[in-house]
């Protein structure tokens, strides 16, 4: 195994003759994947490296099948480090070639990062029982050389949950609900077909999202009838989205609502069509930075 290790090192940190090497890997006991985040808004697989930190894939919602890799590390780098990703056989793999995924760069206290490919190729690996290898110089000591290695032991019945969530996660994102803006039908409260689609799918996100901070509804008219009915209307359409809100799971004491009546337009009320858009609601989510 130590073998493998040097020989793989060697293709890109050569070792001196009082060079050290440290190996972190978690060994057939050890070796455990969990998948810690399982709804539709985000999944995450994970697998905890003895002595050295975590290895996270994450996925989340939205239109692009998007996946993040992150070494969580317990010690983050001091410095801007460089280091190569193998994907090398395990001890009881004899004869098998390792082979190059990518290099990386790890920036100052920072966890390292791997591009979306890449880390779709780490993935296909372990599925095939390789172990992904990290390789890089010590940023204390630059003789010294680290390689922090992915078991795949354990790997594919925990993979397979993982792919059973990213199949389910929504086709929208956080950031595409994050504004809202609903349009009503001529007078009264009556969202127009698409207004109904939009705070569906804003209601969806919400009731799978725990960590929304405030939603701020705001509501205005046209200026067609009589200023204080308006006002009335305004106030009454925001009143009926709060309440998408709430039975989406959202606190009243979250939710900030405002009618505005017939001011701040957006368009002239001269036609049909201008009137249609200043008969909105405008809805912005926050979470915690």
């Amino acid at each position: 195994m130590w073998l493998r290790v040097l020989l793989a090192l060697t293709l890109f940190l050569p070792l001196t003759g009082s060079a050290e090497l440290r190996h972190y890997v978690a060994s057939l006991d050890q070796s455990e994947w969990k998948l810690s985040g399982n709804t539709p808004i985000m999944c995450r697989l994970e697998h905890d490296i003895p002595a050295y930190g975590k290895a996270v894939f994450t996925s989340t919602a939205g239109k692009d099948h998007n996946l993040n890799f992150s070494l969580d590390m317990w010690v983050k780098p001091d410095q801007v480090t460089q280091a190569k990703l193998m994907s090398l056989a395990p001890a009881w793999r004899p004869g098998v070639i390792s082979k190059e995924i990518t290099e990386l760069t790890y920036q100052k206290y920072f966890s390292g990062e791997v591009p979306r490919n890449a880390a779709w190729s780490m993935l296909s690996e372990l599925e095939q029982g390789m172990q992904p290898t990290f390789y890089y110089a010590d940023w204390y000591n630059q003789s010294n050389k680290v390689a922090v290695g992915l078991s795949a032991v354990n790997f594919n019945r925990k993979y397979s949950e993982f792919k059973s969530c990213l199949a389910s996660l929504l086709p929208y994102s956080f950031d595409d609900i994050a504004f809202t803006v609903l349009t009503y039908e001529f007078g009264g409260k009556e969202l127009t077909r698409y207004a109904k689609a939009q705070i569906a799918k804003v209601q969806e996100y919400l009731s799978y999202d725990p960590e929304v901070e405030l939603v701020l509804i705001d509501a205005y008219t046209d200026s067609y009838g009589g200023r204080s009915i308006n006002q009335k209307i305004s106030e009454e359409r925001a009143d009926s989205v709060k309440e998408f809100f709430i039975s989406a799971g959202i606190t009243q004491e979250r939710i900030h609502t405002v009618g505005h009546g017939e001011r701040h337009h957006v368009a002239s009320n001269a036609t049909i069509d201008e009137r249609a858009r200043n008969r909105r609601v405008v809805i912005r989510i926050t979470k915690p930075m």
